[in-house]
């Protein structure tokens, strides 16, 4: 459990604590953007294996709240994560790193990026959710409790980061986005257009949700059904 723990802590950590703030600058101008890229991301993929290895280590026990009482909503959450997920991956970004030309576009916010400016990790939000629901014990909630915190806190901390490296191009089109999910469309600053968002994206997105359905015993050894 104390490995668990600190693998959370690491994890989370690094990526608040250093890319959210202006150490994330020194770094970079000390040792150059690609070095600090590559270097936060070994410590990254570190963070990650850690918490799997020690996450995996551990037996579950439902000793928070009882998990049979909330399956039903959670397959549809999981189904609105691997949508999210993605669409958020395959849908060019100025919140993605080297995207920053969407901003130059006529109209820079089209699909997904009408629905929220971090669709990817709003996805990663709802799958951390979803497995938190459905499992209920101690360690679940510090290992999807973390890729949480990074998934609620990260939009945030990388609307700072945007807004301050690309100014009036970065207001443009965070005047018509929105970092909550369908809220610039409720306000009016946007609309609902399924079409832009990619018929492909969607079907791909609902077959990686099924394989995982049937594949998830197998790659982790429980069964969500």
């Amino acid at each position: 459990m104390v490995s668990l723990l600190l693998a959370a802590i690491f994890f989370v950590g690094i990526h608040l604590f250093v890319s959210g703030t202006g150490l994330r600058q020194r770094l970079v101008d000390k040792l150059g953007e690609l070095p600090y890229l590559g270097l936060f991301s070994v410590l990254s993929l570190v963070g990650i294996v850690w918490l799997c290895s020690a996450y995996g280590a551990l037996t579950s026990e439902n000793d928070l709240w009882h998990p049979d009482v909330v399956k039903p909503p959670v397959y549809l959450l999981m189904l609105f994560a691997f949508q999210f997920v993605v669409i958020g991956l395959t849908t060019p970004s100025p919140t993605a790193a080297g995207g920053e030309a969407v901003l130059d576009q006529d109209e820079p916010a089209r699909g997904m990026l009408r629905v929220t400016r971090h669709p990817f990790l709003w996805g990663v939000a709802m799958w951390a959710v979803s497995h938190l629901l459905i499992s209920g014990d101690v360690p679940s909630l510090m290992f999807f409790g973390a890729f949480l915190v990074l998934a609620l806190v990260g939009p945030s901390s990388i609307d700072a980061k945007r807004k301050k490296k690309h100014g009036e191009r970065w207001d443009r089109f965070a005047t018509v986005t929105s970092s909550l999910p369908f809220a610039a469309i409720a306000s009016g600053r946007n609309s609902l257009r399924i079409g832009e968002i990619g018929w492909w994206r969607i079907a791909l997105g609902l077959v990686l949700f099924v394989t995982a359905q049937y594949a998830h015993e197998w790659a982790f050894g429980v069964s969500p059904f």
